[in-house]
């Protein structure tokens, strides 16, 4: 790494009275376990169905995580909490002083605390959505990337480092590695993963969990391990006579053999414990030598509940690469159903969550309790809130991007090679608003058409590298490697690459500074990362996902590269507009639309699925006049316009994207034969059906698009096509309740010539033809 993320100015904060902080964290482990005793067994609950909450993933991260709140965070830092454990966040933040104690009860209730944590619906600090298993521990990752670009195109992103906090059965998650593995990440050092390692996943004890295989995993890709195993007690047991014995007899044994152990009483492990082997005898005498209450301590003295051993772990991270704490825990660790192999969602009984206040100190029918002012506790907690105060954000306008270019596309051209020709245009229309765009590829930068784009603005790297190609006159695509590129590549992973652009387009709301993050991908590959981009921009990430090249179309890559159901992506996905265009410059205006919504609070992101097609441009009929040139640029961005709209037509085709010309086509031939047909192309289904919801009095959207397209008085029988499923476009039909047919791709695909494909999927000019006389 060779700038420090981490200010080294910022020196270690004084270091809290440790009663203090085991006090905190007892209140820690009551509040996060009565918020949702609460929420299950004493708010009212009229429908019977379950609410659920994780006492036992709570309780497992409490110490970890009152150690790193109450001693060793900075105001600059982030951090990504465990799913479960989202009740301890809001039980820290409740001490710290910034969430209400009438959010306490709220949680899993409508408007109240989320099941999860989310930096949009919650009341406190949330610095990283999470709940899907996997997205949210990489994401600090591209955290730190995009703390980083921002800070080369002018500051403003401070210093921190950016915290996972993971249980180890997420490490399960294929996408978890593919970001570990990444040769971007190892320039990442402010990058800081705490894996709560409790040896239980959702159903049993793990039975090959191999603490040691994930050390070696990290250690290779070349992170800093750090590894919490036990606690004051067991090491100042392991220093007696018997003790090497004991710590060999504990490291040695199956996980689901120890977490037996954790269940028994003293006598159970007088006799359990030792074992079998040449050196029970050494380790019986060694626990006979401890009354009943050290021994049962000494078993469930683990590193992770450790708050010294913690803490001394956290002082070991060095900021010059990656690093992992992987801190031995229990699962439900201080509760009565610790280390049971079936808690990972069990509840405490009412009896037993009397006793757990008894045990704590605490009144279960005031449960809220704050610390008093004048205790250390509170003092620390005061001091805690006074360091992670953050400055408020102060939001920079997006620069303003250009609607037009101003010019028509001429002869052959495909939407793809568009899309690179639409970003070298704004490089020179607006070059304020061109320094904000950062391209994202899974290493096809070429093969999508950005060669002239990355060739322009160079690559991003944290440092500049040498081009051992910059005199080969053969290299066309020049990769110029340096910390002011505005290309980011990464390896062959699709969920990397939406997890990146989610977190550049977080930037806005994250450091004020608006970024327009655009990742490219081949179109089969949109359902690969389909679910952590959705759930980036559930978290507020606003970015532009391009499928490109896309459909059969692609035909003689055959079946696996065909895709078919992406075009209802974005007819279906929230917070997020989706286009495919047809011509160039439907290219040239959704883009610009699209990247006009991103870097502000009421943005919305955007998948535009395009093709490499070549398609005749004067097909496109774009208007002369400006003032109709600006009507149908309006229409596109709306959801369509008409390329051919007759007073006389007897029946409608209605296509999107690719099959255009095949649509053109068939009603050409059409009228020739004596059935004059409208020929409209379809940019946005999605935008088309929110107006349609709204004529029917379920939206806020415009309708005024249904009337240009679709006029009432002049119905006729619907023909719908495109290069996909064909139920994407069958809902407008019921517009104005016409007679249709739907034509579109629902079998996988075959390799072979375009005219080939096509006729085998039914979406060929003599299948319109013969779909609209079937109408008629």
């Amino acid at each position: 790494m060779n700038a420090p993320a981490i200010d080294p100015e910022a020196a270690t904060f004084g270091v809290p009275p440790t009663e203090a902080l085991e006090e905190i964290q007892q209140r820690v482990l009551w509040l996060s376990t009565a918020m949702i005793h609460h929420a299950n067994r004493v708010r009212p609950n009229p429908s019977g169905l379950k609410v659920g909450g994780h006492q036992a993933s709570c309780a497992s991260m409490v110490s970890i995580m009152t150690a790193l709140w109450f001693e060793h965070l900075r105001p600059g830092d982030r951090v990504s909490v465990k799913p479960h454990a989202s009740p301890v966040l809001h039980s820290i933040n409740y001490l710290l002083g910034e969430l209400d104690e009438s959010y306490m009860t709220t949680l899993r209730a409508f408007g109240g605390l989320q099941s999860y944590p989310s930096r949009a619906k919650d009341p406190d600090t949330v610095d990283y959505s999470t709940g899907s298993v996997g997205i949210g521990a990489t994401a600090p990752i591209w955290g730190a990337m995009a703390r980083r670009y921002v800070d080369t195109i002018g500051g403003g992103a401070g210093t921190g480092r950016q915290y996972s906090l993971v249980g180890d059965a997420e490490l399960d998650e294929g996408a978890v590695w593919e970001a570990i593995l990444d040769p971007g990440v190892i320039d990442l050092g402010e990058v800081v993963w705490i894996v709560d390692l409790n040896r239980q996943s959702l159903d049993r004890v793990v039975p090959n969990i191999a603490a040691s295989r994930v050390e070696k995993m990290f250690d290779a890709a070349g992170w800093q391990v750090i590894t919490v195993k036990f606690g004051r007690l067991l090491e100042s047991l392991f220093a007696r006579p018997g003790g090497a014995a004991l710590r060999t007899r504990i490291l040695d044994m199956p996980n689901p053999e120890y977490q037996r152990l954790l269940r028994c009483d003293a006598g159970e492990l007088r006799t359990r414990l030792p074992g079998s082997g040449p050196d029970s005898t050494a380790i019986a005498t060694l626990i006979a030598a401890l009354d009943d209450r050290t021994l049962t301590a000494a078993i469930r003295n683990l590193g992770g509940h450790d708050l010294a051993a913690l803490s001394a772990a956290y002082r070991q991270i060095d900021d010059t690469r990656p690093t992992v704490v992987i801190a031995y825990t229990i699962k439900g660790y201080g509760l009565p159903t610790q280390a049971h192999p079936q808690n990972h969602s069990s509840l405490l009984s009412i009896a037993e969550y009397a006793k757990l206040a008894q045990e704590l100190g605490m009144d279960p029918d005031h449960p809220w309790q704050r610390f008093d002012a004048d205790t250390g506790p509170a003092r620390v907690c005061r001091a805690a809130a006074e360091r992670l105060r953050r400055d408020p954000i102060t939001a920079t306008q997006p620069p303003a991007i250009p609607s037009d270019f101003g010019r028509t596309p001429k002869g052959t051209a495909n939407t793809q090679s568009a899309l690179g020709r639409v970003l070298l245009d704004l490089t020179r229309a607006a070059p304020d608003a061109a320094k904000r765009v950062v391209t994202v590829s899974p290493d096809v930068s070429s093969t999508t058409n950005l060669a002239g784009w990355v060739n322009k603005v160079g690559v991003w790297s944290s440092a500049e590298r040498h081009n051992w190609f910059a005199d080969d006159a053969e290299t066309i695509l020049h990769w110029r490697e340096k910390p002011t590129g505005q290309h980011m590549e990464l390896g062959i992973a699709e969920t990397n690459l939406v997890g990146l652009i989610g977190e550049l387009g977080a930037t806005w709301s994250r450091w004020g500074q608006p970024l327009f993050p655009i990742g490219v991908v081949y179109d089969p590959f949109v359902e690969r990362a389909l679910e952590p981009w959705s759930y980036g921009i559930y978290a507020g990430g606003q970015s532009i996902l391009v499928g490109t090249p896309s459909g059969i179309t692609l035909a003689a890559e055959g079946g696996a590269h065909q895709s078919i159901t992406t075009p209802s992506i974005g007819l279906e996905q929230p917070g997020c507009v989706s286009y495919e265009p047809a011509f160039s410059i439907d290219v040239e205006w959704t883009l610009l639309a699209c990247l006009n919504r991103l870097g502000r609070p009421d943005g919305t992101s955007a998948y535009l699925r395009l093709s490499t097609r070549p398609v005749d441009q004067t097909l496109a009929a774009v208007p002369a006049d400006p003032a109709a040139r600006e009507r149908r640029r309006r229409q596109v961005l709306a959801g369509g316009y008409a390329l051919i709209q007759r007073d006389d037509a007897r029946v409608t085709i209605a296509a999107m994207g690719a099959v255009m010309t095949e649509a053109l086509a068939a009603a050409e031939r059409l009228t020739q034969s004596g059935v004059p047909a409208n020929v409209l192309c379809i940019t946005s289904p999605g935008l088309l059906f929110e107006a349609l919801q709204t004529r029917q009095g379920r939206g806020a959207g415009q309708t005024w698009i249904l009337d240009q397209l679709f006029p009432s008085d002049r119905a006729t029988p619907l023909v719908t096509v495109l290069d996909g499923h064909s139920h994407t476009l069958a809902f407008l039909a019921g517009i104005n309740r016409v007679r249709h047919t739907a034509l579109g791709v629902t079998r996988f695909g075959q390799v072979g010539s375009l005219d080939e494909v096509y006729r085998y999927h039914g979406i060929d000019t003599d299948s319109i033809v013969s779909a609209a006389l079937d109408l008629l």
